[in-house]
């Protein structure tokens, strides 16, 4: 089926890809730098705008990558790719630095506060995408948005000092 939405023979597309393996592989890596790719398009253009995305992410995450995330987690919890898994993860971690430092000046936060921040909701938006588990995504929405009170009431404090 593969072959054929691409216009090419079994044996090309294993030639391409020289394995099956390599064929999922890659099939995951790309499925998720999309969907990394459309979080990033939502991203918040301010500080006020963090409320909007962090409302309307979750649920539009679960309607378009679904079940590219359970893809990626069956693919990366089998032992056969655990390793690849692995390699995956390390690069989300200079992906989302990379998505930090292009958010700090656009939302005023800390680099380092934006990118712990986007492990948090990238988490619950997971969570939610495949379990539909509202009470774990309130949970940690609620973190997220009492940590940015937290932020906004010191600042203020600063700012009277």
């Amino acid at each position: 089926m593969l072959a054929d939405a691409c216009g090419v023979t079994n044996g090309n597309l294993l030639y391409y890809f020289g394995s099956k393996d390599n064929l999922v592989i890659e099939a995951t890596a790309y499925g998720m730098a999309k969907v990394e790719d459309d979080f990033m398009e939502q991203a918040p253009t301010s500080f006020a705008d963090i409320e909007r995305f962090l409302r309307e992410m979750p649920a539009l995450t679960a309607k378009l990558h679904g079940a590219k995330y359970r893809f990626m987690y069956q693919v990366y919890a089998s032992p056969k790719y655990r390793e690849h898994g692995k390699a995956f993860f390390n690069g989300v971690n200079v992906r989302y630095r990379k998505y930090a430092e292009q958010l700090s000046g656009k939302l005023g936060l800390p680099v380092e506060l934006i990118q712990g921040m986007t492990y948090l909701f990238v988490r619950a938006c997971v969570h939610f995408a495949l379990f539909e588990d509202e009470d774990y995504l309130q949970l940690q929405l609620n973190a997220i948005r009492a940590s940015l009170r937290a932020i906004v009431s010191g600042r203020g404090e600063e700012e009277t000092r």
